[in-house]
């Protein structure tokens, strides 16, 4: 019998199953895709101190190598069921995986910026993503589509975040500081470029992100605008032209610009939706996992003995997810050994 079955195998699962397993509790870490480490294996450099991704990658796979941690890949988990007091995990291929208890971490998913149709993703082929941008950092160069290197580059807060329309009315609470950090590795890569944010309102809460914010404009000269896009076109020279409201100037803008970046905000992902709808997991009015208490029991579900970990419950740094799930490994833990003692 598994002790313990964790769904999901990015930062917070592969964090969970390690820590379990380095307290010498039997693991099985089911994750979706071929490789583990979600979305942290697409990006480039983390704030606040830019450090490189691969180094939190690298310690995640150091500590999931471990005997009593069996990894199944390219399994998509299709329900969870308790009885005699233990869980069944069903799983893509016919799997049945038994184990005493059960933490879903399976995390979030970039707001997928085509459906900003005004916005010309998928439609202009430079306006880009920040996770495509993450993946030109990652290969070494900014480039345009044509392969040709942007003068000016212009980056759109709040894409799928804080938005009626989207059906997402949550801060998204990465966007900014994202924003801020890419805009800044932009200039150290590209001499002379011009770059300008456009948000909604600064949201700085992580530590030293406000510090980064004033650096961005005192070294590298970023520029912000606060105000709204409304669109974005493309002339018949291939510029980009943004449409926006100044709302601090109290005026309409019009600029035109060689590269556009969509800030993607984040979103339950398609894995822990279907987990939900599948189970008797609730949903909050954010459909992210509902825990049981906001501020007491953020790691604990609606059922006794499944947890949650990291972003499946709210956006989350990556600092946030790992405490979140060290946390979830407590709770477990807690569990575990009063079930013992009955």
């Amino acid at each position: 019998m598994t002790d313990v079955v964790v769904i999901g195998g990015g930062v917070a699962g592969m964090e969970a199953a390690g820590q379990l397993a380095g307290s010498g509790y039997k693991v099985i870490l089911v994750e979706k895709n071929p490789y583990a480490g979600g979305n942290l294996r697409n990006w480039y450099h983390l704030f606040p101190d830019r450090r490189n991704g691969n180094d939190v990658t690298g310690y995640l796979e150091k500590l999931v190598k471990s005997p009593n941690i069996e990894i199944l890949y390219n399994t998509c988990v299709t329900g969870i069921t308790e009885g005699k007091g233990k869980f069944t995990v069903t799983a893509s291929g016919g799997q049945v995986l038994e184990a005493e208890a059960v933490i879903v971490a399976t995390g979030f998913d970039l707001f997928n910026s085509r459906r900003k149709e005004e916005y010309g993703y998928g439609i202009y082929r430079n306006v880009i993503s920040s996770a495509d941008l993450e993946m030109m950092f990652r290969n070494g160069s900014v480039k345009m589509a044509d392969g040709g290197t942007p003068g000016s580059v212009g980056f759109i807060h709040c894409v799928g975040s804080r938005d009626e329309k989207s059906g997402n009315l949550y801060c998204s609470k990465l966007c900014c500081i994202t924003a801020v950090k890419q805009a800044m590795e932009i200039h150290e890569k590209i001499k002379g470029v011009k770059t300008f944010c456009f948000y909604m309102d600064m949201r700085m809460g992580g530590a030293y992100y406000e510090e980064i914010y004033r650096e961005a404009q005192e070294k590298y000269g970023v520029s912000f605008i606060r105000g709204k896009v409304s669109e974005v076109s493309q002339n018949i020279q291939g510029k980009l032209i943004i449409k926006a409201e100044d709302t601090l100037a109290g005026r309409p803008l019009k600029m035109e610009l060689d590269l556009v970046v969509l800030m993607a905000g984040m979103e339950m992902s398609e894995a822990g939706g279907n987990l939900a709808r599948m189970s008797s997991l609730r949903q909050g009015e954010n459909r992210f996992f509902a825990t049981a208490d906001n501020h007491i029991a953020s790691n604990r579900s609606n059922i006794k003995g499944v947890f949650y970990a990291g972003s499946c419950t709210a956006p989350m740094n990556i600092t946030e997810t790992i405490s979140h799930s060290r946390a979830a490994v407590t709770e477990v833990i807690n569990f575990l050994r009063d079930k013992s003692r009955r």
